[in-house]
């Protein structure tokens, strides 16, 4: 099965200056930033079947990385 990655600047490539900003400049922004990209990767290693899991484990991870999109995209859209 092939998956994509969510990467946040590539699911918002006209946001890349705003995420850098916020990356450097705030902290929370940053933390939730990381945790998003660790779900990401982790969706994905799942996903490609590099890891097994149970399928509800799969189902709350890929919405806890929806959960910090949403968080983090409204961040970028505060300020």
């Amino acid at each position: 099965m092939l998956t994509d990655k969510h990467d946040l600047v590539h699911e918002l490539p006209e946001h890349r200056d705003k995420i850098h900003q916020l990356k450097l400049s705030n902290q929370h922004f940053a933390k939730l930033f990381d945790e998003y990209h660790e779900v990401d990767h982790e969706v994905h290693r799942i996903e490609t079947g590099i890891e097994n899991t149970s399928d509800e484990y799969l189902d709350g991870r890929k919405k806890r990385r929806l959960y910090l999109k949403d968080e983090l995209y409204r961040m970028i859209k505060q300020d």
